[in-house]
């Protein structure tokens, strides 16, 4: 399956990585296999329903602890399996984060 023009090379996995996606406020978490991978995004496949949660934003979590993470949102929808992009750091969080 394809998703339009990327802007940034794709590292796929042969047969996909478990990974979680988490509410921003923690409410919701579902589980996830992550099919492919880039700089500026990856596409999953939901093993649950994401009907009626909030995607503007939220967390891909990368290790069961939440201690790998990234800031996401939903760019498309296509059957089962969905493409999100990830969000870059706000320029506050970036001089945090290099303290």
């Amino acid at each position: 399956m394809t998703f339009g023009t990327r802007k940034s090379e794709r590292v796929n996995f042969e047969r996909g990585i478990d990974v979680f996606m988490m509410g921003i406020d923690g409410t919701w978490r579902r589980n996830c296999v992550m099919f492919d991978v880039s700089q500026t995004g990856a596409r999953l496949h939901v093993e649950d329903s994401i009907e009626g949660l909030d995607l503007k934003e939220f967390f891909l979590l990368l290790s069961s602890t939440g201690l790998a993470y990234r800031r996401c949102k939903l760019v498309r929808v296509a059957g089962d399996q969905i493409g999100i992009e990830f969000l870059a750091l706000s320029k506050s969080n970036k001089k945090q984060s290099a303290k």
